[in-house]
């Protein structure tokens, strides 16, 4: 890529140029992978979606089983602070999206956030892939 730095995103499968937020997008995806066992197939990175008439962009969407979004992630570059303000910007997703949970990471740090009675608090035992799906 015109001799930029690359890294491959499984998830979209091309080489994307390696930024600092798409080192942590393909960092989470990992995690999600091996650590909470999402499958490759129910995620996608870079999903676009309309809200209010403007193009947003999610980092990653996981799916459930019937391809209803399910968990939203926001990543941001290392430096990037994890403020109110990030995790605002990912709940106003879900008035289109409609996910059940959140993260936010910059790689340094990471929340996750789970909705119970419309409101969402943060979690701190991270579900597995399927507890989430039994918790929808």
């Amino acid at each position: 890529m015109d001799g930029k730095q690359t890294i491959w995103d499984p998830l979209r499968r091309k080489e994307v140029a390696l930024t600092p937020e798409e080192r942590v997008r393909q960092w989470f995806i990992g995690v999600l992978a091996e650590n909470l066992e999402v499958p490759l197939h129910l995620m996608m990175s870079e999903t676009g979606f309309r809200l209010g008439g403007k193009q947003f962009r999610a980092d990653i969407l996981v799916y459930d089983r019937n391809a209803r979004p399910l968990m939203v992630v926001e990543c941001k570059r290392p430096e990037v602070e994890l403020s109110e303000e990030v995790l605002d910007q990912t709940i106003r997703y879900n008035m289109v999206l409609n996910v059940r949970y959140i993260a936010i990471t910059n790689g340094r740090k990471t929340f996750m956030f789970g909705n119970t009675g419309g409101k969402y608090g943060i979690l701190t035992d991270v579900p597995k892939y399927n507890e989430m799906l039994c918790q929808r």
